[in-house]
């Protein structure tokens, strides 16, 4: 009779990367594996974190999640808040707008992420420009990634990339057109381009392979707030927990890995058969630097932007602008980049003589020097601002928080995937690499980057 010995994987990061890793592993891995996250900071969850304003549960990072995955069935995210059995709400339907020369411009519908088909179709926001003649020929090779800023710029104009795409973009990435990669930022689009001969053509054909469902809404959120569901993804991996213990190096045992932990002045080991590696690209490139520095260099690459999050409990019935919120292209020049009427688009928080919540995003990429006041007098800017862009100043607030992201949000430049793959070709079986550094920002993208990286893993134990 043969002894089986119990395997043990280490997941190192407790983001919603490295938690939906843990629940997947639980599904794959024998009964009896043992499973441990390593998270070096105080608390689970990473940039998901429900905090409380005006007695109300405001999220202090991402406030939603995409419904739909591109292939039209649910994303990764409401799969998994489904099987953790969590209530699911939706926003309002109430329209956003775009905040340009001082005033509240609806967002042009019928754009992918701020590009259009026609782009004489938003002449309420931008003139067009460019030339989106068809040469003869694709616009993009087999293969090619460009800047999305680059390829619009030169088809439809500077004013529809400063105006329309690079503030839908900088809501979701805090970065600017110019930088972004396509393949990254708009995958759907850059298919299209590698096919059609002119712009519109390539918006129309990403629009038509679209398979959003009719009536679904766009974005889903947890009800109760997004620890709801870190909480809940914690429990069900039923890894055991570690917090405050900074996983410091990573090397190659004969059957497995080990990880070297805590302080300097009193080490730590422990050994394990699979590892998860589930955090930023610099500590990831570190922790990788000693095992497989090929792909420590990849992963060092990628950059960072710094954010901070305002949130402002007004006194109960302050006026806003019908809307959901709005964002601000970066030609505007302000700190503040975005902003949600946060009880007006989540109707279920709303109570009759409550107070009315406003958040606000400020900071883009390179604009880290403008982040560097204390908090009181950054909520105090964000209110002023706010005042200004909505047109009217807001009273006082009641109570207010200020939430600092420092290096938060990955800047995918144009050759990201080409990277990341040269990145996963390098490990070794038994190491994995998940998370927002290598998969994209958005819960649904990062619980999808963790559970493959777990499937990753768990086939190396087999062996």
């Amino acid at each position: 009779m043969v002894d089986l010995v119990r395997k043990r994987v280490a997941v190192i990061g407790g983001g919603i990367a490295g938690l939906a890793a843990a629940v997947r592993l639980r599904d794959l891995t024998p009964p009896g594996t043992e499973l441990i996250v390593y998270e070096q900071g105080g608390a689970l969850g990473g940039k998901l974190r429900t905090g409380e304003l005006g007695g109300l549960p405001v999220e202090r990072g991402a406030e939603s999640f995409l419904t739909s995955a591109p292939d039209g069935g649910e994303s990764a995210a409401v799969a998994l808040a489904k099987r953790l059995g969590l209530p699911l709400v939706h926003p309002a339907q109430v329209p956003a707008a775009l905040s340009i020369g001082g005033r509240l411009t609806p967002i042009p519908a019928g754009t992918l992420v701020g590009v259009p088909a026609d782009p004489a179709g938003v002449g309420a926001v931008a003139r067009a420009g460019g030339d989106d003649r068809d040469d003869g020929r694709p616009l993009l090779g087999p293969g090619e990634d460009v800047a999305v800023g680059a390829l619009v710029r030169a088809r439809y104009g500077d004013e529809v990339v400063d105006r329309l795409v690079d503030p839908l973009l900088g809501g979701v990435y805090a970065g600017r057109a110019d930088r972004l990669s396509l393949q990254v930022a708009m995958p759907q689009l850059a298919a299209a381009a590698r096919v059609e001969h002119t712009l519109g053509a390539a918006v129309r054909a990403a629009q038509a392979r679209s398979r959003r469902v009719p009536g679904r809404p766009i974005f889903t959120a947890v009800e109760g707030g997004m620890s709801r569901l870190v909480a809940a993804a914690a429990a069900a991996g039923g890894a055991r927990i570690s917090l405050g213990l900074p996983v410091r190096e990573l090397s190659r045992t004969a059957h497995g890995w080990r990880l070297l932990l805590g302080p300097v002045p009193a080490p730590q080991t422990d050994d394990v058969d699979a590892v998860v590696l589930a955090v930023p690209a610099k500590p990831a490139a570190r922790l990788l630097a000693g095992a497989v520095p090929d792909a420590a260099d990849a992963a060092a690459t990628l950059d960072y932007a710094s954010v901070a999050l305002v949130g402002l409990a007004l006194p109960p019935g302050t006026p806003l602008p019908e809307l959901s919120g709005f964002l601000v292209p970066p030609s505007e020049g302000t700190v503040v980049k975005a902003a949600t009427f946060f009880t007006r688009k989540w109707p279920h928080l709303t109570t009759a003589g409550g107070p009315v919540i406003l958040r606000a995003s400020l900071g883009r990429h390179g604009e880290e020097a403008r982040l560097q006041f204390d908090d009181a007098a950054l909520i105090a800017l964000a209110r002023r601002e706010l005042g200004e862009l909505i047109g009217a100043e807001l009273p006082p607030p009641a109570a207010a928080w200020l939430q600092r992201w420092g290096g938060g949000l990955p800047q995918y430049a144009p050759g990201h995937a080409d990277r990341v793959a040269a990145v996963r070709a390098q490990l070794p079986p038994g190491l994995a690499v998940a998370g927002a550094a290598f998969d994209g920002v958005g819960i649904p993208a990062c619980i999808a980057s963790g559970e493959r990286a777990a499937e990753d893993v768990s086939k190396s134990l087999e062996e």
